[in-house]
């Protein structure tokens, strides 16, 4: 009864933060999505009326997020045709080193300020730098499948902080996002912008009208009197996690064995969900090699990670817990704002001169998925460039091949959170200030190179 009561509640708030998108217009010019109004509705819902709510129901939304992380992670490279890495490399490699300069920055920026300032003056938790990458690059599902590692290593008020800063990362992202656009309209940077004033209503309650062309939710691949095709493809992605799972637990096993003696487990906290992005993607070479891809279809598995993240999105949203926000406000305006002044940064005076030709359609691209996970970059992308009439949507595409493997919810941004529990932070410090500085360099010879 639990899942059905779970299930419901969130459904009902998705609905009702669509609804409020619909017929509030300041929710439609911040472009905010309907998964974050409706957990926003749901986290005062809680706060009023907390004590008339299960226990077992709000614990059952809180783990939500960690394993529909899994799902989306496991889906990520499910039915997409990849091109090869010397192709990814010439055409994006700017934009992969713009990507990179971010994600290392935020590490760079938020241990900063967790080592120097928040744990002499606050008290607080080393890890708290880490939060910053985690949320802005990763998200509320990155948050979500870090959930283990944080109880695991008794900081459980890093999940509440954790989805705080996602949240803020998500209007960051939109909010300056905008007002960037703003500003290189004004700059002539940019010219095809699609200016809220200029949509039509339905676009702008985000509706599509019976006599408008949709875009395909997905093709049937398999016969539904065999299997349905919807229920293929999520068999699937059970196999993508699976195999993250046995890769997890021979990592563990092989630590276990190859140092009995040791204290320390990198592998017995690291998340799951960045193993099964690799599961899947070894599942798609089989299929691929075994010449029955075909029968894998991305629009389908696109909508699977949607909804998936909507449903994520809304539970980890309801589920933040207030108390813990309050009591390390300061710290969290802190290094949101200073993790904003940086991604700002970067985009105006670093992007122009690193990407040169459509710079901005390119950089406010990394922007958005910098500070608001991918899908927010994809719209900022969609408002500057709505025709595809700049080659920014291949490069974004092609440099996020490259760059989710590894941050934003990929190996190094589990990797790090247990290094910071284990080691101390200054290592992963001086680790992260290193890769920022050696990717620094490489956009100097980029910029210099004609």
């Amino acid at each position: 009864m639990t899942a059905v009561v779970i299930f419901c509640a969130l459904s009902f708030l998705l609905l009702a933060g669509k609804l409020l998108r619909t017929f509030i217009p300041v929710f439609q010019r911040l472009y905010l999505p309907s998964s974050v109004i409706g957990g926003l509705a749901g986290l005062l819902l809680l706060s009023a009326a907390g004590k008339y709510v299960s226990p077992q129901v709000v614990n059952g939304m809180k783990q939500l997020p960690g394993f529909l992380i899994n799902v989306i992670f496991a889906s990520l490279f499910l039915g997409a045709a990849t091109p090869g890495l010397g192709k990814i490399l010439r055409t994006a490699f700017p934009q992969i080193c713009l990507g990179q300069l971010l994600a290392w920055g935020q590490y760079a920026v938020g241990l900063t300020l967790a080592g120097f300032v928040f744990l002499p003056l606050f008290g607080l938790n080393p890890a708290f730098g880490n939060l910053l990458e985690i949320g802005f690059q990763g998200g509320h599902g990155t948050v979500g499948g870090m959930t283990a590692v944080f109880r695991r290593f008794k900081w459980e008020d890093g999940i509440a902080l954790g989805y705080t800063v996602a949240t803020c990362g998500m209007i960051v992202g939109i909010v300056v996002g905008m007002a960037l656009i703003n500003w290189a309209l004004k700059k002539g940077h940019v010219r095809k912008i699609r200016a809220f004033s200029q949509r039509k209503r339905p676009e702008r309650i985000g509706i599509y009208l019976p006599r408008r062309s949709r875009p395909s939710a997905g093709l049937q691949t398999v016969f539904c009197d065999s299997i349905d095709s919807l229920a293929f493809h999520i068999a699937l992605i059970g196999m993508s996690i699976l195999l993250g799972l046995g890769m997890l637990k021979g990592l563990q096993f092989a630590e276990a064995e190859l140092f009995p003696a040791s204290e320390i487990r990198l592998f017995s906290g690291f998340p799951l969900f960045p193993l099964c992005m690799t599961g899947g993607v070894l599942l798609q070479m089989f299929l691929r090699r075994a010449r029955i891809d075909h029968l894998v279809n991305r629009e389908q598995m696109q909508r699977i990670s949607g909804a998936s993240l909507d449903y994520l999105v809304t539970s980890a949203v309801a589920t933040i817990q207030l108390k813990v926000v309050a009591d390390n406000f300061l710290p969290l305006l802190l290094l949101v704002a200073a993790g904003s002044v940086f991604c700002v940064a970067v985009i105006v005076f670093v992007a122009p001169k690193l990407l040169k030709t459509d710079w901005f359609e390119k950089a406010i691209a990394d922007f958005g998925q910098a500070t608001g996970v991918t899908a927010t970059g994809l719209m900022l992308l969609r408002t500057v460039d709505p025709e595809n009439k700049t080659e920014a949507a291949a490069t974004f595409g092609y440099k996020q091949l490259v760059h989710e493997p590894i941050m934003g919810g990929g190996i190094w941004t589990a990797l790090a959170l247990t290094m910071v529990f284990t080691f101390g932070w200054f290592p992963v410090w001086i680790l992260s200030c290193v890769m920022l500085l050696v990717w620094g360099v490489v956009a100097a010879v980029i910029i210099r190179r004609p």
